[in-house]
């Protein structure tokens, strides 16, 4: 539902005078709300072109608008099936976010919603980001901050994100393609086995895990030094209603790590894994190679 205030923008953004500010290195923006106090009906325009990065907007006065693109070459196509994900600073406050397609708005998150800190996913293709400054007389205090990235809707690990699809993720066994490609694209695998839950919410349960080997990891997901200081340890969401088994069975773990947290994506059995990979491997149609000895 448009807010009242918001229906204003609308035309706003068509008429008010626009600032074209493009961030340094085309992730990030920090930028401030003085550069246009005496002008509170600017609309500024940000462009960003990574897959990841943040926004922290200074004591926010009128509007800006986030136009986020895949770096890629749009020609490819590789845009389509593309989402963006973000997540509020607990501490951002002093604007609403609303998806913007073609004049009009639809809100995202309001000013109180900031505080909770919860992720909300949308399709590239909708539209860009328009975060409206809320009128204060005292603006010294005020920071609207978030982090961003974009999602492929069907990368690996991806059935089991649930911001993506929070009404059908999918709790199911991988087919024998999709965990190849996991192997070998996703942004962690490993061979380890289940610890038990840590702790668990509405939305997701956070499972510890120690691995055994580490074939790949972004963002050091996993440390060093597990059971009896061998192997790797971590901890890996869940989706609530997807149920682990903990216990001394071996898997191969892989997922995907959103905002500092690892998904678990693919899990099959690694001996299943290993059958699967050794035929493959035989036969010279795997998509990588992994030493799994």
């Amino acid at each position: 539902m448009l807010r009242p205030w918001a229906a204003q923008w609308v035309t706003a953004v068509l008429l008010c005078r626009a600032v074209a500010q493009y961030s340094s290195d085309q992730c990030s923006w920090r930028g401030s709300g003085l550069s246009h106090e005496f002008h509170r009906r600017d609309v500024e325009q940000v462009y960003l072109r990574c897959s990841q990065g943040s926004l922290e907007w200074l004591y926010p006065t009128g509007a800006i608008i986030i136009n986020l693109r895949a770096n890629t070459d749009p020609s490819s196509g590789h845009t389509a099936g593309v989402h963006v994900c973000i997540k509020p600073q607990p501490y951002s406050q002093g604007s609403h976010v609303y998806l913007e397609h073609k004049g009009d708005l639809r809100l995202l998150l309001a000013e109180e919603d900031h505080v909770l800190g919860e992720v909300i996913c949308f399709s590239l293709a909708e539209g860009a980001l328009f975060v409206e400054a809320i009128p204060q007389m005292d603006i010294s205090r005020r920071i609207t901050s978030f982090q961003y990235e974009l999602v492929p809707s069907h990368g690996p690990g991806a059935h089991m994100y649930p911001y993506l699809h929070p009404h059908s993720v999918a709790c199911k066994p991988c087919s024998d393609e999709e965990v190849l490609m996991a192997v070998c694209s996703s942004d962690f695998a490993g061979r380890g086995v289940f610890r038990g839950v840590a702790s668990a919410t509405n939305d997701r349960s956070l499972v510890a895990v120690t691995l055994s080997r580490l074939f790949r990891q972004k963002s050091s997901v996993f440390s060093w030094g597990g059971v009896r200081g061998r192997g790797w340890s971590g901890r890996v969401s869940v989706p609530a209603q997807c149920g682990v088994r903990p216990g001394e069975d071996e898997y191969l773990l892989t997922g995907s790590v959103h905002f500092g947290s690892a998904w678990l994506g693919c899990a099959p059995r690694y001996k299943d894994f290993l059958k699967l990979y050794t035929r493959e491997q035989e036969a010279g149609t795997n998509p990588c190679q992994i030493d799994t000895n």
